[in-house]
This record gives structure tokens, C-alpha cells and sequence, in this order.
């Protein structure tokens, strides 16, 4: 029987462990790189160069800045009613005046020869008026004097005819006569009958006209009224009391009808009036609430009055002071006005920065802390104001972002913060 031969165990040479290695390296790697390392693109960010903002919940009021301009409350404008020469200047630019006084006098003599042809063509017509009334009473007085003097006739005829039928009865009177006396009493009955009649038709008439002759002469008063008072149309006078604007007016001008000689405007009080874009139209109403600055004090303001029409895309509002006037605030003045659009309400807030320009608001660079990196972060933003963006998705109170310009970055999707 033979011996039993033991078996020794093969060894693994240097160089296959070295190539089991190398595959076992390749594998991991290649799942690390499937499975783990991120692909996204990226570049190198300094700290210092960008903007970082912490997102936080505070009170939001949304609001515009709009520019405006000091208005008086109250402002007339005096145009040239007539045309016509300056003769005098009473007032200068600038002055204050009280209503009633005279400002400026013009001298218009084909204006003043014209008043005058019209009033004498007026009074010939009040005249020829008058004429009418006249014979209208003359005629009248007429109708009365025959109807009385036919009821006079009756009154004479009818106790002779009541004689002579007394005669007639008892035979003592011939019936030729009496016939006489009957026909010409019937006569002078139907006579008075009839200028009774011609009477109460005049008088009706009568009265009719005489009311339109009384309007029409009323008329004639009047328009010579208006006709004497166009003179007084080349003194210009101040209709109200206040500061007095006006262009450079010297004797001897040329004014033109209806040509813009300046204005009043009453000092006690001012107004603002601004102008928004037509975006905002259908928010801005009547009680909206603002503000500017003026001389280091905020003062406040609220819409009295809204201006639908637009025009250059653009529409007026006008502002009154809910307290003090600032002193030292002149008409003509500009103003940035910080305006209210609503009440203030708590939301989440990110900064108003640059990254808005390239994202539109859609996306922002989100910092994470614990690697020192900056991740593209979908958000979408709701209300706005010239400091802060209401947050509605995407970003929590203590999140910090990138709120400057990303122009400078290559698109990428992470940022490697150093």
C-alpha cells in the first residue's frame, strides 16, 4: 500500500492580486460615478463677490414709488376772453393778489366799434318793441270805445222800442214806425253783439302778444347787456385770491382770443398729482395710502382723485395731505411717492436683487451650509415692492441665497463656494 502524498495549497502570485485589485477599483469607481457623484455642472464662486440674503417672515406691504409734482389745491387759469392790445400792466408775475383786482387792461377798437353798432341795432329793436305794445293798447282802446258806444246805442233804443210796442198794441202807433223802431233796435243788439265779440278776441290775443313782446324786449335787455359787457372782457381781472403766474406781458402786446395769459393759484394749500403706469390701473382707487420724503420728514398722503384716461401709457392720480404741509414745498416741485397697493400682511420674504434679471423669478442659488455649496432652487414669487419678493413655494424662513446678478456665471447648475 502507498504512502498518502499531501497536497499543498496553490498561493496567489503578486501579480494576480495586484490585477484583482485594479478590477475590484474599477467597479466601485464606476459605481460611485453611476450612482453617487453629482454631474450637474458647476464653477468657483469667491464669497465676497456675491450677495447673500437670509429668507425670512416679516410684514409685506406691497408698494410702487411713483414720481410726482406739487399742485395747488386750487388753481384758475385766466385766458384772454377778447383780443386786443396790452394798454396797461397792473400786476407782475409772482404777486399775490386778492379776488377783484385788476390785472391787466387791452384797448380793442374794432371790438369797441362793434359794441357799439350792436347796441344801437338792439335799442332800435326795444324800440320797435315798444311800438307794438303801443299799438296793440291803441287798438284795444278802440275795440272798447265802439263797444261802448254800441252799448250805449242799445241803452238809448230799448225804452223807445218798448214805447212804441206799447203804442203799436194799442193802435196808436203806425205799423210802419214801429217796424223802424224794432229793425234798428235789433240792428244796435247784433251791432253790440258783434264788437262784444271782436272785443273778447282782441283781449285774448292781446294778452298773448303783449307776453311775447314783454319776452322778446326781456331778451333784448339782456343780450344789450351781454353786448355792453364784452368791454368789460378786456379787463382782466383775478377771479379768486392767490399767487398770481403769468408770461411776460408788455404795453403795446398783441393778445390773441382765447390765448393763455397764466394763472391763479391759491397758496393756503397744495396737492399731489402723479403719474403711474398703466399696469397698476385697475388697483389704484380713490383711499390708497402714500408717502415721500421731504427736508429729512416723511409725510403722508392719500388718493382723493383717480384719472381713468391714459395716455403714453401712463395715468394721473391726485393726492391730498392726511397731515402737515411741509413748509418750504412749492408749486412745480418733484416728489418720489412711495405707494400703498393694499393693507400689510406677514409672508415670507427674499431681497430684491439682481438674480431676478436672469431667472425672472422662477429659480434662485441656494446655499447649503454643510458642503459650501449653492444648488439652483425652483421657487415661484407673488407680490412685490422695490425691496422684497413675497416667497409663495420654494424657499423657508432661515434660507440663505444669492440675491445678486447671475450674469456672470456660466449657467451652472452648482456653485462652489470659497
Amino acid at each position: 500500500m502507498g504512502m498518502d502524498r499531501k497536497i499543498e495549497k496553490k498561493k496567489l502570485s503578486a501579480g494576480k492580486i495586484i490585477a484583482a485589485v485594479a478590477i475590484f477599483a474599477l467597479v466601485g469607481f464606476a459605481v460611485y460615478t453611476i450612482f453617487f457623484l453629482d454631474r450637474r455642472s458647476s464653477e468657483t464662486v469667491k464669497r465676497d463677490q456675491v450677495f447673500i440674503h437670509e429668507v425670512r417672515e416679516d410684514t409685506f406691504q406691497e408698494f410702487i414709488e411713483v414720481s410726482g409734482t406739487v399742485q395747488p389745491v386750487r388753481s384758475t387759469i385766466l385766458d384772454a376772453v377778447e383780443g386786443g392790445v396790452v394798454q396797461e400792466v397792473h400786476v407782475l408775475s409772482g404777486e399775490t393778489v386778492q379776488a377783484g383786482d385788476t390785472l391787466l387792461v387791452l384797448s380793442n377798437s374794432s371790438l369797441q366799434l362793434d359794441v357799439l353798432q350792436q347796441e344801437a341795432s338792439l335799442y332800435d329793436q326795444i324800440n320797435n318793441v315798444r311800438n307794438s305794445r303801443l299799438n296793440l293798447e291803441q287798438n284795444h282802446l278802440r275795440l272798447r270805445e265802439e263797444l261802448a258806444s254800441a252799448e250805449a246805442r242799445v241803452s238809448v233804443l230799448e225804452p223807445r222800442f218798448e214805447r212804441d210796442s206799447a203804442l203799436f198794441a194799442e193802435n196808436l202807433i203806425s205799423s210802419q214806425e214801429y217796424e223802424e223802431t224794432l229793425h234798428n233796435f235789433q240792428f244796435q243788439k247784433r251791432r253790440y253783439q258783434l264788437n262784444y265779440e271782436s272785443y273778447q278776441k282782441d283781449s285774448l290775443q292781446m294778452q298773448t302778444q303783449l307776453t311775447q313782446l314783454n319776452n322778446s324786449e326781456e331778451r333784448m335787455w339782456q343780450s344789450l347787456k351781454g353786448v355792453q359787457q364784452i368791454l368789460d372782457n378786456l379787463v382782466i381781472t383775478a377771479p379768486i385770491s392767490g399767487q398770481l403766474s403769468t408770461v411776460e406781458l408788455n404795453q403795446g402786446q398783441s393778445i390773441s382770443q382765447g390765448e393763455r395769459l397764466g394763472q391763479i393759484d391759491q397758496i393756503d394749500g397744495f396737492k399731489i398729482r402723479a403719474e403711474i403706469d398703466e399696469f397698476y390701473l385697475s388697483r389704484v382707487a380713490a383711499g390708497l395710502n402714500g408717502s415721500f420724503s421731504f427736508a429729512g420728514e416723511r409725510y403722508n398722503l392719500l388718493i382723493n382723485r383717480v384719472f381713468p384716461v391714459i395716455q403714453d401709457g401712463r395715468f394721473k392720480v391726485d393726492m391730498e395731505f392726511t397731515g402737515d404741509i411741509p413748509d418750504g414745498i412749492r408749486r412745480g416741485q418733484s416728489v418720489r411717492v412711495r405707494l400703498e397697493l393694499g393693507d400689510a400682511t406677514t409672508a415670507v420674504l427674499v431681497a430684491r436683487g439682481g438674480f431676478y434679471q436672469e431667472t425672472g423669478g422662477n429659480w434662485i442659488y441656494k446655499i447649503d451650509e454643510s458642503d459650501g455649496r449653492a444648488y439652483r432652487q425652483p421657487i415661484r414669487l407673488g407680490r412685490g415692492n422695490t425691496e422684497y419678493f413675497e416667497v409663495i413655494e420654494g424657499l423657508t424662513p432661515g434660507d440663505k441665497v444669492i440675491i445678486s446678478g447671475y450674469d456672470t456665471f456660466s449657467n451652472s447648475e452648482v456653485l462652489l463656494l470659497e
